[in-house]
């Protein structure tokens, strides 16, 4: 399977059918006059955005390193997270206004049994939509669609909500001001989720160390028992993206070990940190010491 296309097609996926549920809603809003639906529209308007978006980052993501990007371009994932975290960020102040408002000046919601309808379908449509984003992203480990599936996962949890305040509704008309509470606890949740994107994303731009460090250590520590040299330093590991991984560190080496032994050496614990998970990119970069520098600046 070409993971390229499945990473390429998977927000076009989501953009036809984030566009389609917005249509639906916006014409079905027009007529209910409901706050929830509203924001269920708009949501699925910025997602259809956002997925267009995606689409352009891992595009641009998947470029080989090139002569002015040595590091290859991985990290325009970090880019896109944020980016998406600001926009839903900004995006529900709207909606707090029009919540607040309708709080205020309760109208009545109508044509409520369409709009039941609009939001059951739009509850299977995302829930399909997130199995298969989560499918792709266990293919590919691409962060841009792990975190696009979290975005349509709260979108399935704010569909259930919005659909729940209208049958509330539909039973007991004269709690129309449920309909601007229950949104307003909704965008709260979702602001609480959405610091998820923007701590990931910062960590990946920021070069913060992968979560598999302690492993590379444990490997290095073996083969420093094993092989007897006599120290190393300056470990350092970060990720470049979804499957690009980074790790260097310094040998202190006896000065008479040869090229040879050292090599030797060196394919091993290569060869062992790649085994961590094989479906990375491994770029691991060693400097052999005939003695420990590392307080005399030797990792800088």
């Amino acid at each position: 399977m070409d993971y390229f296309k499945l990473e390429k097609k998977a927000p076009i996926v989501a953009m036809s059918v984030a566009f389609f549920l917005a249509i639906m809603k916006f014409i079905i809003w027009i007529f209910s006059w409901s706050v929830s639906l509203l924001s269920s529209a708009m949501d699925s308007l910025l997602d259809t955005w956002v997925s267009v978006f995606n689409f352009f980052a891992i595009k641009f993501s998947q470029n080989p390193a090139d002569e002015d990007h040595n590091y290859g371009h991985g990290k325009i994932e970090g880019i896109a997270a944020t980016i998406e975290w600001s926009v839903i960020t900004l995006s529900w102040f709207y909606i707090i206004y029009e919540s607040i408002n309708k709080f205020i000046y309760p109208s009545e919601i109508t044509h409520l049994s369409w709009s039941i309808v609009v939001m059951i379908i739009s509850i299977v449509a995302t829930w399909w939509l997130v199995y298969y984003l989560n499918y792709v992203y266990k293919k590919t480990e691409n962060l841009i669609i792990k975190w696009d599936s979290i975005h349509y996962k709260m979108d399935l949890y704010i569909n259930i909500s919005v659909l729940t305040v209208l049958v509330i509704i539909f039973f007991f008309p004269h709690l129309t001001w449920i309909d601007a509470v229950v949104w307003l606890l909704i965008w709260l949740y979702i602001i609480h989720e959405a610091y998820w994107l923007i701590k990931e994303g910062t960590n990946l731009l920021l070069d913060r160390s992968l979560e598999e460090h302690e492993k590379v250590k444990e490997i290095i520590d073996k083969y420093l028992t094993e092989w007897k040299f006599d120290s190393y330093h300056c470990l350092k590991t970060r990720a470049g993206g979804s499957n690009d991984k980074f790790v260097e560190f310094h040998f202190v080496m006896d000065p008479e070990t040869t090229i040879l032994q050292a090599h030797d050496l060196w394919d091993k614990i290569e060869n062992e940190i790649k085994k961590i998970d094989s479906s990375d990119n491994w770029h691991i970069i060693w400097h052999a010491d005939p003695y420990d520098d590392s307080n005399t600046n030797g990792c800088k």
